[in-house]
């Protein structure tokens, strides 16, 4: 399978929504085509250039076969590590690209139209394993981190904390956290919406359902190619020609960007604010480094926070990731919008080894 050692940022326009409309806030993001985005406002007048934008018009399916997810959930079929994840402005979509509404429930779920990446790389993921007639074990493990505490979404009772680890073999790990073992959809959307029902969330003047920590839903695919066509004996007598294969497709929803002021946070809600930003200060800076040629590298600073360490191999390691840029067309969000922007262009420059 051919490879982009390249992280691949995609970027989706979300529409106005309807308080925006009201208050009279004009749109200043405007697509090009062929991956060109303009942004256009007093003082600011930007181009800017990737593989793919979607639009505010662009269905839930078309970022789904339009962001290259299929291939990504292939290659993690194949043994790669692969992660998707998304990220920007508070209320700029992010959550929704990857779920869909947030209304949904096991009892109330979701038009098939409107269901995000994860759903439908569920469904893709169970399709092909059944199609390659592979011996495939599925499973799956949930985390936020929230205050740079790691917490464990899918362990019975309340969320406990982890602790993270680090090893030469696995690079940074969660210790002790619960991985569920799935062979439905039914069972994988089931976990997925526990999950996230428990997920930390808060409303601000900014967006009434703001996610106050970071996700990571993480599938492991473990499969032994060709084990049908050998023969018992000569899998025991040559084990390495029945190759194990470990691949991971992980989704991070990474909690908003946001400016204390204008979100009109304090106490507990404003330590929350804080400690996110901080977390996506060190990513930004750890992605900065990273777009540098290789050869300027000095230190790449990972233990910064917690959020750099879980996606140190993503991003500078053996892993192949796909970036979802979610930003508002909003005059009233231009400065995040273009901070959003930069961040993926500097994204698209890092390279990794998968």
């Amino acid at each position: 399978t051919s490879v982009s050692p390249h992280a691949r940022p995609i970027i989706r326009v979300r529409p106005l929504t309807c308080t925006e409309t009201r208050r009279g806030d004009r749109r200043v993001v405007h697509s090009l085509g062929d991956g060109a985005v303009h942004v256009s406002a007093a003082r600011h007048d930007a181009t800017f250039g990737f593989s793919t934008v979607f639009d505010t018009g662009a269905s839930q399916e078309a970022v789904f076969e339009g962001s290259g997810m299929r291939q990504l959930v292939e290659l993690a079929i194949d043994g790669f590590s692969c992660t998707v994840f998304a990220f920007g402005q508070t209320g700029s979509g992010k959550t929704y690209t990857l779920m869909g509404p947030l209304a949904q429930s096991e009892t109330q779920p979701a038009s098939p139209a409107l269901l995000g990446l994860m759903q439908r790389s569920f469904a893709c993921l169970l399709e092909q394993s059944r199609s390659r007639g592979s011996d495939l074990a599925l499973s799956a493990s949930y985390l936020e981190i929230y205050n740079e505490q790691i917490r464990d979404l899918l362990s019975p009772g309340s969320p406990c904390t982890l602790p993270l680890r680090w090893n030469k073999t696995h690079g940074f790990y969660v210790e002790n956290q619960l991985s569920v073992d799935f062979e439905s959809l039914e069972a994988i959307v089931s976990l997925l919406l526990q999950g996230s029902q428990r997920r930390r969330t808060s409303a601000h003047a900014l967006n009434r359902h703001s996610s106050r920590s970071h996700a990571l839903l993480t599938i492991h695919i473990r499969s032994r190619a060709g084990r049908q066509s050998i023969t018992p004996l000569t899998w025991v007598l040559q084990p390495s020609a029945c190759p194990s294969k470990q691949g991971t497709l992980c989704f991070v929803d990474l909690a908003g960007s946001e400016r204390v002021k204008e979100t009109g946070s304090s106490g507990e809600l404003s330590v929350e604010a804080n400690s996110i930003n901080r977390s996506l200060l060190a990513l930004g800076h750890c992605i900065s480094l990273l777009a540098k040629p290789r050869g300027k590298w000095t230190h790449i600073p990972y233990r910064d926070s917690k959020l750099t360490r879980l996606l140190a191999r993503s991003l500078g390691g053996s892993g192949i990731t796909l970036m979802v840029a979610c930003i508002s067309p909003s005059s009233r969000c231009l400065s995040e919008t273009l901070s959003t922007l930069h961040y993926a262009s500097r994204a698209q420059r890092v390279t990794t080894r998968p």
